[in-house]
């Protein structure tokens, strides 16, 4: 039987603000990823609601840490400031002139997952991961991460020749002799 897998649950909490701007009025963004707490329940609920601005509560999100992403989360880590990533979607417009809630869909701290909900073209955001996940993170990629071994490059002249087609392609030393050549000067 394997080991469960090392795990947090945490909550996400969405931001929409009022912009002046007609065509968009208000904007939703991700405020923060929190440790979840008993307090907050299960179904998604506001925090602040106002003329100006919203905060929704979503909680329950657990968030794996596997084997076979340690690559993924060791990016992360080595960035410039490691993160939470949140792929988000907006619910359809309820046509009751009401905001449409922006609701988180999945959380994550591998930029292997971020890169594949980006090319998924899915809405994705980042805010920096508290001091605590990252010691926890830190711990499971010095276990699980293993760096691919820097494989020797070999020489170019040891590389075969392709046109730029991608089609094999040789050279030959042999100097063609006595035909009378193309190239300018003869007259």
């Amino acid at each position: 039987m394997t080991a469960p897998r090392p795990y947090t649950d945490v909550a996400v909490i969405m931001r929409c603000e009022h912009i002046d701007n007609r065509w968009q009025p208000w904007r939703w963004s991700l405020a923060e990823v929190v440790l979840h707490e008993p307090a907050f329940g299960t179904e998604p609920r506001p925090l602040i609601q106002d003329e100006r601005e919203q905060r929704w509560l979503f909680p329950g999100f657990r968030v794996e840490l596997f084997r076979d992403d340690a690559e993924g989360y060791h990016l992360n880590l080595t960035s410039p400031a490691p993160c939470w990533f949140v792929m988000w979607r907006r619910d359809e417009d309820p046509g009751t002139g009401e905001i449409p809630l922006a609701r988180p869909v999945a959380v994550s701290l591998s930029y292997h997952d971020a890169g594949r909900w980006l090319d998924a073209q899915e809405s994705v955001e980042q805010v920096p991961a508290a001091p605590e996940v990252l010691d926890a993170l830190r711990a499971f990629v010095a276990e699980h991460y293993q760096p691919e071994p820097k494989r020797r490059k070999r020489p170019d002249s040891f590389q075969s020749l392709t046109d730029r087609f991608g089609n094999p392609a040789s050279v030959s030393t042999d100097k063609v002799r006595g035909g009378r050549g193309g190239g300018l000067g003869h007259g």
